[in-house]
């Protein structure tokens, strides 16, 4: 038996292994273990297509596999956070129609179905992303209960702006569009070693380092919003 073939696999079933923990962790509200795990799935999920590559055993199973396990880990959790955000800051309509409005969190779980099935049969995206890759939108998303848990004592905003209902119905629905969105992404690959082919790179990766020491979750936030704004910023650049 070739062992080395089953290898990525093993991996891609560990990062849903995690988003399953992970899952157990948002229901008992402890979101700093969640945010934990999902980022174990995250770091599984790159390797498992590495060791695919390395072990020249890519196959229709590992990609179907990459699919199903991402589904979970960046996709139902960061949707239950969503959910359990929005049931936080509903307590006081339990009645009526609204009862059912934390519901709307599980949108970003549909949207990010909905690009994990669009990127197996898009051809574009061997190089770059087109549209918010799910991994980064799952850990936009489950910073933002750490963000409201260490932040809120020191500014009032930021706890207003994370209980208010329909600002996170709004971070809902633009999560769904920007996974989905025909805008153009840069890729981190580094193919070439020096700064020329690179300067995007080297920047982001150098600001997001200082966003990370220095705002620690926040920082998590900040890193996804700037990846995005500086694509888009690029893309402006490149199309003149």
């Amino acid at each position: 038996m070739n062992i080395k073939k089953h290898i990525p696999n093993t991996i891609t079933l560990l990062n849903l292994f995690c988003g399953c923990i992970a899952v157990v962790f948002v229901s008992k509200d402890q979101f700093e273990m969640a945010f934990f795990f999902v980022c174990l799935g995250i770091f599984l999920d790159f390797f498992d297509g590495f060791f695919a590559r390395l072990f020249k055993v890519s196959g229709p199973l590992g990609l179907q596999l990459d699919s199903l396990a991402d589904m979970v880990t960046s996709g139902v959790v960061p949707g239950f956070v969503m959910f359990k955000m929005m049931q936080s800051s509903s307590v006081y309509m339990s009645e009526g129609y609204f009862q059912f409005f934390p519901y709307l969190g599980f949108i970003i779980t549909l949207g990010s179905c909905f690009r994990l099935a669009k990127f197996n049969i898009d051809t574009r995206q061997t190089d770059s992303f087109i549209g918010l890759p799910t991994p980064a939108n799952a850990l936009f998303i489950l910073s933002l209960p750490l963000v409201k848990e260490y932040y809120s004592g020191e500014s009032l905003i930021i706890l207003e702006i994370l209980t208010e209902k329909w600002v996170l119905l709004l971070i809902s629905l633009f999560s769904a569009y920007i996974l989905n969105a025909e805008i153009p992404l840069f890729s981190l690959k580094i193919k070439k070693f020096n700064f020329k082919d690179n300067a995007l790179q080297i920047i982001f990766l150098a600001i997001s380092v200082l966003l990370l020491l220095f705002l620690q979750y926040l920082g998590v936030t900040l890193v996804i919003v700037f990846y995005v704004l500086l694509s888009v910023i690029n893309n402006k650049f490149q199309n003149k």
